[in-house]
């Protein structure tokens, strides 16, 4: 990709031509936490792309301490929403996992922690009709393929955030988001049980024959006993051995290879399951083996780690996989319960899921998949990502393209000079083409003959900051341009 030079990127104000500005929301999903990016502000390009994510984030790096990751599997998530590209559905979300210490940006697996924020998300952002008491929020996730719903709570017009549920691995309480996962079955592989087995022997290396059930159901999953990992069901993250971790790697590799795809990116997820058993959890709370139905630790990231909780769509999976009668997990549940409620003992605690399934042409048909989380809004701002970022900063299928090369030719929406002759979402959410002589933007208004992404009028930002220096526009759409002026030659940057 062609990388301009500094002469080609100096009409441009000079805090852009060194960082560029992209608008982004952090949010907290059940035990994970995403930075909430738009589609519309990022390269059509995956390279470019994966180059701008990995800035952001500040990966590779331990600490991602130059970026918004939070050093860990769990948060550093990125949720890239956008139109709904299927009639069915309100938006488009695709999950990208960021791995924290490799230039790595993986897309073949969905988030089901993040995904209970996604709902919150689109009605905060006006890019979904509240309806009370209850939105159900259909969201058409990319990564699978596949349609999953999120049943968010609502009160006078904007999602709620209070309420009496409990997440073992978040603090307090909140509002309930039902997930509903029944419609993602086959979303990797295009069937429940790719190999039409409940159970099958895989054959592993170092190990012989292993008994494990893929179950492909909001992610693609493989169930091994956790005796076969040389594991208990007990461990917890720092408990974890190298060899352990190693054995997982080799089970979750045999698995790719019965299926005929790739072990490169983060899916079959490979769970570890146990009969119940008393365990202290990663927070040092004690569970009992009455409190729960079976033990599960999952694996995951680059380089792989265990979960420090569960994955919501691992969740779903593990309770659909408890309601087919053989399968390695239904082994260890017994007879399913009339709701379908499964309850797993996780390092962070416990977590309730629901599955149901029923026999359909000889198949396996899935009526119920399950969990509920709380999600909360977190922060909005805007990032600044430098536009030459140094070689740890580029994603492993970059060909090294600077930050640079996408944005200064326009492709990025983050930038003024990219909205000449169109609008921004409006806050309906709805794209919009129309030509304009002014485009509005944080109450103030750029001239599209005026030097890029700086503001040429006066007001305040719709985030409700007075701005005191001239500088690059942030891009924020505001809900109304009749606002009140202040002082001129103020920036919404």
């Amino acid at each position: 990709m062609h990388s301009p030079s500094a002469g080609e990127i100096a009409g441009l104000p000079a805090p852009v031509r060194e960082q560029v500005p992209l608008r982004f929301v952090l949010m907290r999903g059940g035990t994970s936490r995403a930075v909430f990016l738009r589609e519309s502000d990022l390269p059509r390009d995956r390279e470019a792309r994966d180059a701008i994510i990995l800035a952001v984030f500040g990966s590779p790096d331990p600490r991602q301490v130059d970026g918004l990751g939070g050093a860990d599997l769990l948060t550093s998530k990125c949720a890239i929403i956008g139109p709904p590209s299927r009639p069915d559905a309100h938006l488009d979300y695709t999950f990208a996992q960021v791995s924290v210490s490799e230039p790595v940006v993986d897309y073949d697996m969905n988030c089901g922690n993040i995904s209970a924020a996604v709902g919150v998300y689109g009605l905060q952002e006006g890019l979904v009709r509240a309806a009370e008491p209850t939105t159900r929020v259909r969201v058409h996730n990319t990564n699978t393929g596949r349609i999953l719903i999120a049943e968010v709570p609502v009160h006078e017009g904007v999602p709620r955030v209070e309420g009496d549920l409990a997440i073992d691995g978040v603090p307090g309480t909140g509002a309930p988001i039902l997930m509903d996962y029944s419609e993602t079955a086959g979303g990797r592989t295009g069937a429940l049980l790719p190999t039409g087995q409940a159970a099958d022997d895989l054959v592993v290396e170092g190990l012989g024959r292993v008994r494990a059930s893929i179950v492909d159901l909001a992610n693609l999953c493989v169930f091994f006993p956790a005796e076969q990992a040389r594991m208990t069901g007990t461990e917890g993250p720092g408990t974890i051995t190298p060899e352990q971790l190693a054995t997982i790697a080799a089970i979750k590799q045999a698995t790719a290879a019965r299926l005929g795809i790739s072990n490169n990116g983060q899916t079959p997820i490979p769970v570890a399951v146990a009969a119940p058993a008393g365990f202290t959890s990663f927070s040092g709370r004690p569970v009992a083996a009455g409190d729960i139905s079976l033990l599960a630790r999952v694996v995951g990231g680059k380089p792989p780690v265990m979960h420090k909780a569960y994955p919501g769509t691992a969740g779903a999976c593990t309770a659909v996989a408890a309601a087919i009668p053989g399968t390695v997990v239904a082994e260890i549940t017994g007879t399913p319960t009339p709701a379908g409620r499964v309850t797993i003992g996780h390092p962070s605690g416990i977590a309730d899921v629901w599955g149901q399934v029923r026999q359909e042409d000889g198949a396996w048909a899935v009526e119920r998949a399950a969990y509920a989380r709380r999600a909360r809004r977190a922060r909005a701002s805007s990032s600044r990502s430098r536009t030459r970022p140094g070689p740890t900063s580029r994603s492993r299928r970059s060909s090294g393209a600077a930050l640079s090369g996408v944005t200064a030719g326009g492709e990025c929406g983050t930038l003024a000079a990219h909205f000449k002759g169109r609008e921004r979402w409006p806050d309906t959410g709805s794209p919009s083409s129309r030509s304009a002589s002014a485009i509005t933007t944080c109450g103030f208004r750029y001239s599209p003959g005026s030097s890029p992404a700086t503001c040429t009028s006066t007001g305040r930002c719709s985030r409700g900051r007075s701005r005191l220096r001239r500088g690059p526009c942030c891009g924020r759409p505001s809900p109304s341009t009749s606002r009140r002026r202040r002082s001129p030659r103020r920036s919404c940057g």
